[in-house]
C-alpha cells in the first residue's frame, strides 16, 4: 500500500517516539487520514499514535479541532494560519505530545493563481513550543503524488519534533 522508503521512515519515527515516551496527534485535510494510515501500518504504533483527526471539511475543522471559522472565512481553509491552528487544536484536543496538521489542494482541480493545485500548507505543534508551519508547492504532478509528497513532509516535521 505504501512505498517502502516510506514506511522504513514510519517504522523508524515509532521507534524513536516509543523510545521517548511521546505520542503523535494527526489533523489530516487534503491526505484524508494517510498519516494515520501510515503510521498504524507499523507494529506498535498504538504505543505512538494517540489519535488522528480527517477534518475533510471546513465544519469538521471547527467542530472537531477548534478551528474558528472565521479564521477559515478570512484565509481560506488552505492557509498558513488554518494549518497552525489544525496542529494547536489536535494538540488541545488530545492526549499527545506533538501534533502535524496537512490541508492542501490535491487537484486536479480545486486551484487558482494564488493557490494553485499542488500547494500544501503544514503545521507542528508541540507543548511549550512556537507552532512550526511549512508551506510547500509541488506543483501539478498529480493528487496522488501530491498527496504522497505531502505524507514524507509530515514525517520529516515529525522528525524534526522529536530531535528538538
Amino acid at each position: 500500500m505504501f512505498e517502502a522508503a516510506l514506511l522504513a521512515r514510519a517504522e523508524a519515527l515509532v521507534a524513536a517516539y516509543a523510545a521517548a515516551h511521546r505520542r503523535i496527534a494527526t489533523a489530516e485535510s487534503c491526505t484524508g487520514g494517510l498519516v494515520a494510515g501510515l503510521l498504524t501500518a507499523v507494529p506498535g504504533s498504538s504505543a505512538v499514535l494517540e489519535r488522528g483527526f480527517v477534518t475533510y471539511s471546513n465544519a469538521a475543522k471547527s467542530e472537531a479541532i477548534g478551528v474558528p471559522a472565521d479564521l477559515v472565512v478570512a484565509h481560506g481553509a488552505v492557509s498558513a494560519p488554518v494549518a497552525r491552528a489544525m496542529a494547536e487544536g489536535a494538540l488541545a484536543a488530545s492526549r499527545a505530545d506533538v501534533a502535524v496538521a496537512i490541508t492542501g489542494i490535491a487537484g486536479p482541480g480545486g486551484g487558482g493563481a494564488e493557490k494553485p493545485v499542488g500547494l500544501v500548507h503544514f503545521g507542528l505543534a508541540a507543548a511549550g513550543r512556537p507552532v512550526l508551519h511549512r508551506e510547500r508547492r509541488y506543483g501539478d504532478p498529480g493528487r496522488g503524488e501530491i498527496r504522497l509528497l505531502a505524507v514524507a513532509e509530515a514525517l520529516d516535521l515529525l522528525e524534526r519534533a522529536l530531535d528538538a
